[in-house]
């Protein structure tokens, strides 16, 4: 009975002392203060309960905060109290390096035979960190990323290139910085390789560098910081820019274009140009299906364009369409041209009729000069002919002035389409006496395909007299 009572003093004072302190160790005797539970061992883990999938999502009611190892997926589950969620970082991702120091591409470095990193296409390389480089980058259709451009960082070394090759691939948020260096020298080896860079900074390099012969190059999002000679693409199929930012401290040109394009789109962002050569210059562009500038904000005082158009007044040739501020709009929605004819009273140009009625109708002649043409072409006299990529409708205007050599004729104007008459544009006009000046005005909306050229006819409608031009003005806008 003495050690029955022995017994039970004891198993009171354990449960006392657990209960006071609220801990227990396992494989230890003094747990933290802190832990309800601590355990330490060396040779052995913890096991959460295992089950399939179908076992987890069966559980009823779960508490917030349960954890259970799904062996379908190989991953920690917990319960937030609303759905089971995977543990960060639990989840397994294939063809993955976390870089987080140069010596993580000695195996790359290997591949490349010591003069180049040779990713692993497909592979995605996450750089953690400034990570400065012995040797170029060969992309090889790999995905570069970073999480923060302000820490994850890629520098060359000895004034090298960071990125060489002729594939494709992908880089996603960091900054890259080429001192003494260039950037990229990317040449594509079967025109059809397709390069993304995005969400990036390139800074404090000699040359951000040549991308050329590629099938697609997608540039979004990316800051251009005291680098003292731009990019240059060349010969690409499809390049699309957008929301680049170009400061001020650039110099050089910062973006110039060479060869032959099926498309050139930039779209967004802004240059300030202030010491810099140019911000773009397309002098070198060979050959263009379609290229658009548009939102693009050019500002700082500095050349903004390196370009030649064949319209005076303006940068670009007619296979662009450039709405931006800072420059001239130059689309085909603001097409203009005109033509012009001016002589004294009695010293103009004659014109003889044949018959009348349609029968008589001809182009008037004349002389014409032209001021003002965009998307236009002056052929001739009496004759522009719209050059614009984009059919669209045209007020069309004219105005002459015009002396006839006998009484009592009456004479329409109109306006012609690619030769032929518009007769919704007769306007009748009729001359009275001898030498009387007479005038008319002529006006109409005309669809204008590129072509497509617009004259000022005229028609005896009755008498037998000609007339003597002495003005003409023909607007299309």
């Amino acid at each position: 009975m003495k050690n029955l009572n022995y017994s039970i003093v004891l198993l009171f004072f354990v449960l006392f002392q657990m209960n006071s302190y609220s801990q227990v160790g396992i494989g230890t005797t003094d747990p933290h203060i802190s832990s309800v539970l601590e355990m330490e061992s060396t040779t052995q883990g913890v096991l959460t309960p295992r089950m399939t999938t179908l076992q987890r999502v069966a559980i009823a009611t779960p508490a917030d905060g349960l954890l259970v190892f799904d062996i379908d997926e190989s991953v920690f589950y917990f319960y937030n109290g609303t759905s089971w969620v995977p543990l960060e970082g639990a989840e397994k991702r294939d063809n993955y390096k976390l870089v987080k120091s140069v010596a993580d591409l000695a195996d790359e470095l290997a591949a490349g035979g010591g003069a180049e990193y040779l990713l692993t296409t497909d592979f995605m390389y996450e750089i953690n960190g400034q990570i400065t480089l012995a040797a170029p980058i060969n992309l090889n259709g790999a995905y570069l990323i970073g999480e923060d451009t302000n820490e994850d960082i890629l520098v060359n070394s000895a004034g090298g290139t960071i990125f060489e090759g002729s594939t494709g691939g992908s880089i996603r948020g960091l900054t890259l910085t080429a001192p003494g260096g260039t950037v990229f020298n990317l040449s594509g080896s079967s025109g059809t390789e397709r390069f993304v860079f995005r969400d990036c900074v390139v800074a404090n390099s000699t040359s951000v560098g040549t991308i050329s012969s590629y099938g697609l190059v997608f540039v979004s999002i990316v800051q251009y910081v005291n680098n003292s000679a731009g990019i240059t693409f060349d010969d690409i199929h499809q390049l699309l820019l957008n929301s680049e930012g170009w400061a001020s401290d650039n110099t050089g040109v910062y973006q110039s274009f060479t060869g032959d394009f099926d498309i050139i789109a930039k779209q967004g962002g802004f240059s300030k140009v202030v010491g810099a050569t140019a911000a773009i210059d397309i002098t070198g562009v060979s050959s263009l299906t379609s290229g658009n500038i548009s939102n693009v904000n050019f500002y700082g005082g500095g050349n903004y364009i390196n370009g030649t158009s064949p319209y005076i007044g303006y940068n670009f040739p007619k296979e662009w369409d450039v709405n931006s501020p800072g420059i001239p709009v130059e689309t085909d929605g603001v097409a203009t041209g005109d033509i012009n004819f001016s002589a004294n009273v009695g010293s103009g140009t004659s014109i003889a009729f044949t018959g009348t009625g349609i029968g008589s109708r001809k182009k008037i002649s004349g002389t014409t000069v032209s001021n003002s043409l965009f998307r236009f072409a002056k052929d001739g006299s009496n004759k522009i002919t719209y050059e614009g990529k984009k059919a669209r409708y045209f007020g069309i205007t004219a105005s002459l002035s015009f002396q006839g050599d006998s009484s009592n004729t009456i004479f329409i104007f109109y306006l012609a389409k690619n030769g032929n008459v518009i007769d919704q544009t007769k306007v009748y006009r009729e001359n009275g006496a001898n030498n009387d000046v007479g005038a008319a005005a002529v006006v109409g909306t005309v669809e204008l395909s590129e072509g497509d050229y617009v004259e000022v006819w005229a028609e005896r409608y009755s008498g037998t007299g000609g007339l003597i031009l002495v003005s003409l003005n023909l607007i299309a806008r």
